[in-house]
């Protein structure tokens, strides 16, 4: 084990005490001197910004050193570092207020002087009952934890009154501005020197700067005032168009489900009209096969025999392909379909209705006649009228139309 060179202590160092900052290009380092003085080391070998503390590293640190709830001296080396982040200024401060153990004494050695103000900020603003110090290398900052742990350290006699006042009004400047910046307390009050004070146009500058936060401040609450009211009347014009969206959708449900049980009803009567007309046309049928029968068996010319009964066969085919058709049900395809062409052209009669589903079926303008009681004519009228009805072109043809829709 390795000793210290100024103390001849030993020094602890554990394999996990050490943090890699890759994305700055430094390693920070511990190491414990004799039982009770934590190391702190940035490893590099470049000019580097230290970016943050792992706090939960420190606190391992602590713990497996037996420092848990005792003040702790400790020295930090800052070779190569020219610059600390603002999240680093904050974990500092943090660790000193609220997370960290009680710093009886830090003293930081290697200061660039591109940083000595920032070093000399974070003295100001640490807690009465921590000291933090520079020095210039390790060994007086080794000597110097020595000396406080022996009792003989102490502050060096200042060499005039007016030393000793700039200093603390120093302090003062450098731990308001902390205040204001890192710790966000611009309300904090400024002790300011006398108005004849050579510094009192400097403390003057730093509480206009301290109104300015303050106004700022003020300004950043109205304006996220504003916006939160502006999100809540948002959201609740959002909620009203929901809601009268809920109630619309709610009544065209209703006006469906009517509409739903209309159509069962339809269907049901028009099922029966099918059925009364399979009867009918089946009667009529019969009724000519049994003319077919007689005529078979009358004796008149052959020729005018086989005329009539051949005219016989085709009427009794004729009332068979429409009673096969005429005893189908109407699906529940066939329901859907109807469904849909009143919801886009609400403005179709049952007639239309009913012809645009024998179209779809395939019926033949002379079936789709005999079907429902009209001439033929008459169902081209309805058909012409029922292009028109549907916005469809002049080369568009209906039952395509129709075959679409009802597989959309």
């Amino acid at each position: 084990m390795r000793k210290c060179p100024v103390s001849a202590l030993p020094v602890s160092e554990k394999p996990h005490w050490k943090t890699a900052h890759t994305q700055r290009g430094y390693l920070t380092k511990f190491s414990l001197i004799g039982p009770n003085i934590i190391h702190g080391e940035i490893v590099t070998d470049h000019d580097v910004v230290m970016d943050y503390i792992d706090n939960k590293l420190f606190q391992t640190i602590i713990k497996e050193s037996n420092l848990t709830g005792k003040a702790i001296h400790m020295l930090f080396n800052l070779n190569h570092v020219k610059g600390i982040s603002f999240t680093y200024k904050k974990d500092l401060v943090n660790l000193l207020y609220n997370s960290g153990p009680i710093f009886k004494l830090l003293v930081i050695y290697n200061v660039d002087h591109e940083i000595h103000s920032m070093v000399e900020t974070f003295a100001a603003i640490a807690p009465e009952e921590s000291t933090i110090v520079s020095a210039g290398d390790y060994q007086e900052a080794i000597q110097m934890i020595l000396d406080s742990k022996s009792g003989k350290l102490e502050p060096g006699p200042y060499e005039s009154d007016e030393e000793q006042q700039y200093n603390r009004h120093k302090k003062e400047f450098l731990s308001a501005l902390a205040r204001f910046h890192w710790l966000n307390l611009p309300n904090h009050p400024i002790t300011m020197p006398a108005s004849r004070n050579p510094l009192y146009p400097f403390f003057k500058a730093l509480e206009a700067f301290q109104h300015d936060l303050r106004d700022k401040e003020n300004l950043y609450l109205k304006e996220q005032k504003k916006i939160a009211e502006e999100y809540e009347r948002k959201i609740t014009e959002k909620n009203i168009l929901l809601n009268a969206q809920e109630a619309l959708n709610k009544k065209i449900e209703s006006q469906l489900e009517r509409e739903k049980s209309s159509l069962i009803c339809q269907i049901a009567a028009r099922d029966m009209e099918l059925k009364q007309m399979s009867s009918t046309m089946s009667e009529k049928r019969l009724k000519i096969e049994l003319i077919q029968s007689l005529v078979e068996q009358t004796d008149i010319e052959p020729v005018l025999k086989k005329q009539i009964a051949v005219s016989c066969r085709e009427i009794a085919d004729h009332y068979n392909r429409n009673e096969c058709k005429t005893d189908k049900e109407i699906t529940v395809a066939d329901s859907a379909f109807i469904s849909k062409m009143q919801r886009r052209h609400p403005d179709l009669s049952k007639r239309d209705l009913s012809i645009s589903l024998m179209i779809k079926q395939n019926y033949s303008t002379t079936e789709i006649a005999h079907t429902i009681g009209m001439t033929p004519r008459g169902v081209e009228s309805v058909r012409y009228r029922l292009h028109k009805k549907l916005g469809l072109a002049k080369h568009q043809s209906i039952k395509n139309y129709l075959l679409d829709m009802a597989n959309s």
